[in-house]
Parts: C-alpha cells; structure tokens; sequence
C-alpha cells in the first residue's frame, strides 16, 4: 500500500510539475544566433544571450553585452522570415568589430560632445575622445562595451541594468540607467528608459541598432522610403558639431513627404559631403512629450516592411551607413558593406551640453528621467 501511495505520488508530481515544464519549452528556431556563442565571463561578469517572441511569431535576439539588440526577425505569410537588424552570431566578434555601436544602448550621452568638454555648475569637465577631436556616443569605455545586469521576468520582457559609477569616462555622479526591451503583441519593440544619479550630471541614451528593412546581407539601403516630421535639423561642422538649427526646405534633409533616402543624396551638398551623406539630427515638429508620438515612417522597397517610430525625445539622428566597410562578416554571411544599413536614433540633440539653446541634457540628483521609444513593424500590403 505504501509502495502505490508512493508511485501516485510520483505520478502527480511529474504532471504538476515535470509536464507543465515540457509543454512550455519551445524549440529554439534554427535561424536565431545560438545562446552558448554569448556565454562567457567578462572582466568577471556573466554575458548571455536572451530571446524575446510575441504571440505573431516576432522573434528578438539581445544580449546583454552592451545591451545591444543582435537581431530582429519578422515573419512573412509564406512561412519566411526577414532579419531586421544587423548583427554577429557570436559575442567575439562584437568584441573585435571595428565597428562598435551595432545594436547597442550607448551613453552616457549617445551621439558627439564638441572637444569632449562642458562646464556644469562653474566646474569643466573633461571626457575621453574617441571621434577625432570629440567625444561620441560616451566615450572609448561606453555603454557599449559593459555588461549590463539581466532579469528576464517572462518571454517577451528583458530588463537590464548598468551603473556607471562617478568619473566614469570623465562624467560626474553615479549613473544608474535601467533599459526595458518589451516585444508587444503589436508586433512593437519598445525601449523604455530610466535614469538616475546621485550628482548632477548628463546623459542621452539611445539605441544604435542597424537596421535595413529588406533583411540582413540584401543590399542598399538608398531606396527605402522615409518620411520624417520634422521642418529643422541641426546642420554641423566639419567635425558633425551643430553649428545652427536650419529649415529643411529646398534641402536634401526634407523628409516631411516620403521619398527614397538616395533621391536626393547630392554629395554636392555641403552639409552631405560633411556627414559622406545622412549623418545629422532631425529637429522634430513635437518637440519633448510625455508620451511617445509617432515621429517617422521607413518602409523596404522589397520586402514591404513599414516601421513606424514612436518617441517621447525631441530629436531623430539619422545615419545612412557612410561609414560601412565591409570589413565586418554579418551573421548572415554577409558584410557591412557601405549603405547597407541605416540607424534612426530617438534622442536629444548633440553636443546639448554646450549650447544652452538646445532641451537640456541635465539629470538632477533624486529625480528619475524616463524616456521611451517605439518601433512599430507591419507588412505593407
């Protein structure tokens, strides 16, 4: 009798337990990057890689490596899928890339701080340059190169923490920055960001993923079409400082009705033989929200993909791939080849310290900045 009570038991717990485990494992598509190329300790601190998915088969691959977004794919009704988002297959290589930036978080202050100085409260600080004469997107030791502190509560969340502690890269305070990838139902990827300090300091976080709509490793990005709300843009130095705030009318930088991103790509232009082509932030028409309006559209020309972006930031940074070289080999098997790819990045403005005309980049002790970003993905029919 104590032998049955023992061998029911046994069979209750196996469905309680053991057959709920099974039933919820999902194989793991063989066209997402494999988790063990992630899996190793850096500077003592544990790398993974994680998989986000929504109930319409949207997949999301993020390491937490720099918290960077590996890649992104998208299904289609003929059983295929496209990804979205440029990217390795192996952590070593986001290690050794020449090019930095693919997919990840960046900051402290995303984008170029003229001759990495600014002043705060009568005291002048001085940041690492690692752009020429300034310094991009934090500095040599950014976001970008950390690990970052995981917590994935369900499959379609992943929370990641860094904390940046005071004089890191020549910034003052304390900087905890909390980053919450949620892939929605929607079919939206949603970046939702929070930050906060023990001095006063500065910051401007944003997402540097490579994006190129018809897939990894297909070609040109010159003839997606853009639409931008957006009637200004800071026009830059040599050294892609701003130097003004400029109307978009009669220039290459009018996006407000939707064109090919190469129509009107003149090298003849000052402003484009700066940049080697886009490399400038968009003023946008709303201005700082509170919560996230749409602010552009982008749509692959083959592929039929339209991504609609969402921000509560006052700033767009469109990059269109001129520094690509094809000296890096994709997960696909493909290079970075020049203009394969294109970045729009929802911030505040560059080098915002310095010009006291622009929204302010000031995160005050004891008060949280949050800021949220969306992209919104659907099949244009």
């Amino acid at each position: 009798m104590r032998y049955i009570w023992f061998v029911l038991l046994n069979i209750l717990f196996f469905f309680l337990f053991g057959c709920g485990e099974i039933k919820n494992q999902e194989p793991i598509p063989k066209f997402l990057p494999v988790r063990a190329n992630f899996q190793q300790s850096l500077n003592g601190n544990k790398v993974d890689l994680f998989y986000l998915k929504n109930s319409n088969n949207y997949y999301a691959a993020i390491t937490n490596y720099g918290a960077r977004m590996v890649g992104f794919w998208i299904p289609h009704p003929n059983g295929t899928w496209s990804d979205v988002v440029l990217g390795f297959d192996i952590l070593q290589t986001y290690i050794d890339a020449d090019e930095r930036f693919f997919g990840a978080i960046v900051g402290r202050f995303g984008n170029r701080i003229a001759k990495g100085r600014f002043t705060m409260d009568g005291v002048a600080y001085q940041l690492d340059l690692n752009n020429g004469v300034n310094t991009l997107h934090g500095g040599s030791k950014g976001f970008h190169s950390v690990v970052w502190s995981a917590n994935q509560p369900d499959s379609q969340t992943l929370v990641l923490t860094y904390l940046s502690p005071d004089g890191d890269e020549g910034y003052p305070g304390a900087l905890t920055t909390v980053v919450t990838y949620t892939l929605t139902n929607n079919n939206e990827i949603r970046m939702d960001y929070s930050l906060s300090s023990d001095k006063r300091t500065i910051a401007n976080i944003t997402n540097h993923n490579f994006w190129n709509l018809n897939g990894e490793g297909t070609g040109t990005i010159n003839n997606h079409i853009l639409q931008v709300d957006a009637s200004r843009f800071t026009a830059v130095d040599s050294t892609l400082i701003p130097t003004s705030i400029d109307s978009v009318s009669g220039t290459p930088f009018d996006f407000r009705i939707a064109h090919k991103i190469g129509d009107l790509l003149n090298p003849a232009n000052q402003q484009l033989a700066f940049g080697n082509g886009y490399d400038h932030n968009f003023v946008l028409d709303k201005g700082i929200s509170m919560v996230p309006e749409k602010i552009a559209t982008i749509t692959g020309e083959i592929s039929g993909i339209k991504m609609d972006i969402l921000t509560t930031e006052p700033g767009l940074q469109f990059y269109g791939g001129n520094f690509m070289q094809s000296k890096n080999v994709l997960k696909s098997g493909s290079t970075d080849d020049f203009r394969t790819a294109f970045c729009l990045e929802t911030q505040h403005f560059p080098d915002a310290p310095n010009r006291p005309d622009f929204p302010t980049t000031v995160i005050e002790p004891g008060k949280k900045y949050s800021s949220t970003t969306v992209y919104a993905f659907s099949l244009k029919q």
